[in-house]
């Protein structure tokens, strides 16, 4: 028996060079996709201006129909409530509404009435976790658009406390 030895071919592959290039090539390509993606991502997450005047007011600082608030946010009575299930679970409700323009006293605690009947109608199931509260606070802007004819921009949630 005789065995006949082959030489074993050398394993041919892309050289050091090329290997060392593509390295280059591929990180310059990672480095400048993520410098456009943080320059598109910090275009678009820019804070809206607001203005200076802005003032904060109490609903109830207002007398006989005058308006609630010369500035754009109106900080509400605190809602106190029952939840619908389980119900001897109770939520305190601090809110302000963002205003497109000033509203009458009747308007804002119209506002404010409604809020509190919709939260009595919620179950603690509805609110627990990030997502459920974010669907929480876009029903909270959308009945006070409802209530106040569009002038109420956006419900802002101070306080929310469940005891």
């Amino acid at each position: 028996m005789s065995t006949v030895e082959q030489p074993n071919p050398e394993k041919t592959g892309p050289s050091l060079v090329v290997q060392i290039g593509i390295l280059v090539l591929m990180t310059s390509a990672a480095i400048g996709m993520g410098w456009l993606s943080g320059g598109y991502l910090q275009g678009e997450s820019k804070p809206a201006e607001k203005p200076a005047a802005a003032a904060q007011a109490p609903a109830h600082a207002a007398e006989n129909g005058q308006p609630a608030s010369t500035g754009t946010v109106v900080q509400l009575a605190p809602i106190t409530a029952n939840l619908a299930a389980p119900e001897n679970m109770w939520v305190r409700l601090e809110l302000s509404l963002v205003l497109t323009e000033p509203l009458p006293l009747e308007v804002t605690e119209k506002v404010h009435q409604d809020l509190l009947a919709f939260i009595r109608t919620v179950t603690i199931h509805q609110i627990q976790g990030a997502s459920a509260l974010r669907h929480l606070k876009t029903d909270l802007d959308e009945r006070a658009a409802i209530r106040s004819d569009g002038k109420v921009r956006e419900v802002l949630i101070r306080t929310l406390l469940f005891e």
